[in-house]
């Protein structure tokens, strides 16, 4: 997939995201340090319903950008939900969680990306 596809989903995911409301959206370009995936989204929701709706809001978004979904972990969870689209990680966590488990601290060497 092209930088300039994968760089308009990271748009997209992280314009339904914001859409359904979440909290402090953040952005890591992670491409240089690790082949996993290009780009790590991370979002906070208040509630499992708004992580819920966040998730659908994104799926969406992603497949009207023409992004395919490869994965999806934590859905039955009530405090994380992981969207794996190869090039872009989409993490919504809980407000608990995501402090616990501080992402942004694990990949501090990573550019955060301003939309």
């Amino acid at each position: 997939m092209s930088k300039e596809k994968i760089f308009e989903g990271v748009k997209a995911a992280a314009a339904a995201l914001d859409d359904k409301l979440a909290k402090d959206i953040v952005v890591l370009n992670i491409g240089e340090l690790t082949p996993i995936a290009d780009y790590f989204i991370i979002a906070s929701a208040k509630n499992p319903n708004q992580m819920k709706a966040m998730a659908d809001s994104v799926e969406e978004a992603m497949y009207k950008a023409g992004i395919a979904k490869i994965g999806t972990e934590g859905s039955g969870n009530k405090n994380w939900i992981l969207l794996d689209f190869n090039d872009i990680v989409v993490h919504i966590f809980d407000e608990e969680s995501r402090d616990f488990y501080n992402l942004e601290r694990i990949w501090a060497d990573a550019e955060r990306v301003e939309l």
